[in-house]
């Protein structure tokens, strides 16, 4: 038997739907799914995991990229690559050093493939001799490497 939902879960949901509205977007249930889902989440997730995790809900793929692309583009989700040409997406969230998911390292681990948010890491890329930290050049130069850790921010 399915629980009711109580009234922190209620006003968890409207908080949610405030958020989706606030960024101009309407409020559909795909949106609102696709949102809860990665503010559950423990760190960024691909399209394809994203799909597996919300196939019982009855979206299909092509919906939850959509929407993945659209929540990206209206700034609630950062979409992050981490150097293995796979987008992956994250909640943005507020905290001590700004907006999570705009620039903060992962660690990206090279066996399993589980990617972790490393909030209270300070990360500092140098550029290439001749580049400028601000040139996207410098910014491609590539993520910063040390034992598996890779440094992504939104791309």
């Amino acid at each position: 038997m399915a629980r009711a939902p109580s009234p922190a879960d209620a006003s968890a949901s409207d908080a949610v739907k405030a958020s989706i509205r606030g960024a101009g977007l309407r409020c559909t249930a795909a949106r609102l799914t696709v949102l809860q889902h990665l503010m559950r989440s423990h760190g960024p997730e691909t399209h394809a995991e994203v799909s597996d995790a919300l196939a019982d809900k009855g979206f299909d793929r092509a919906t939850i990229y959509r929407n993945l692309t659209e929540l990206t583009e209206a700034g609630l989700v950062a979409r992050v690559e981490l150097g293995d040409h796979v987008w992956r997406f994250e909640i943005k969230r507020h905290g001590k050093h700004g907006a999570r998911g705009d620039d903060h390292p992962h660690f990206l681990c090279t066996t399993c493939g589980e990617v972790s948010c490393l909030d209270d890491v300070n990360v500092a890329i140098t550029p290439k001799p001749g580049m400028s930290a601000g040139t996207p050049a410098a910014r491609r130069s590539g993520p910063a490497k040390t034992g598996g850790m890779k440094s992504g921010g939104s791309g």
